[in-house]
């Protein structure tokens, strides 16, 4: 994603309520609906790989700094940017060169994620951070997961910056954090994406 200027969109401001582009209403989807988006492994992820009637060829392992792991029989694979799913399959054309017809499964149990894969919290909240998305999560989600709002937020001014592939661009958004957080507006919840970023201004009065 391209960066954000964080300077121009200011992170100070008085308090009122979103103006601008607003994203609408949260609703839920079954995952099972439709494909969606498989997680991409990032550095610092912890995986198990499991070979199936091959115990000891499996291992826990964390993704390195470099974007590697090393498992039984098989030395600096790289796993960044690749699903699970693409990962147990360049296992298993490793491991056939040693066993007959492996079958692997690769699940993430720690998520550190890529920036592509994270929602993004800055200012004026009890705990900015980046946190990795999953599916259906939302702009209630990422809040809990932060704290909530500072004492001294303008949660009414909050911006959701997305990176549009359609158009090539970031795109703003008008968020409602006062009214979803305090107010408990159900309307005021949205959807996110991988990659989004919230910046919550403070009030100057």
């Amino acid at each position: 994603m391209a960066g954000v200027a964080l300077a121009s969109l200011g992170l100070s401001g008085c308090a009122g309520s979103a103006s601008g582009p607003q994203l609408p209403p949260a609703s839920f989807v079954s995952l099972q609906e439709g494909p969606g988006e498989e997680y991409v492994i990032g550095p610092l992820d912890e995986l198990t790989v499991f070979v199936w009637r091959n115990p000891e060829l499996g291992a826990k392992v964390q993704v390195r700094p470099d974007g590697r792991i090393t498992t039984p029989l098989i030395t600096d694979m790289p796993a960044v940017g690749k699903t699970p799913s693409m990962l147990a399959e360049d296992i298993r054309l490793q491991l056939s060169q040693y066993i007959e017809e492996p079958l692997v499964s690769v699940i993430v149990n720690e998520f550190a994620g890529t920036f592509s894969q994270q929602v993004r919290i800055v200012g004026a909240t009890e705990k900015p951070a980046s946190i990795p998305y999953r599916a259906n999560m939302t702009l209630l989600d990422a809040m809990i997961a932060v704290g909530g709002l500072s004492e001294f937020a303008a949660g009414n001014r909050a911006r959701l910056i997305r990176f549009d592939k359609q158009i090539g661009k970031q795109r703003e958004y008008a968020l409602r954090l006062g009214d979803l957080l305090k107010k408990g507006e159900s309307k005021a919840n949205v959807m996110l994406k991988p990659g989004d970023v919230i910046i919550i201004p403070e009030s100057m009065f």
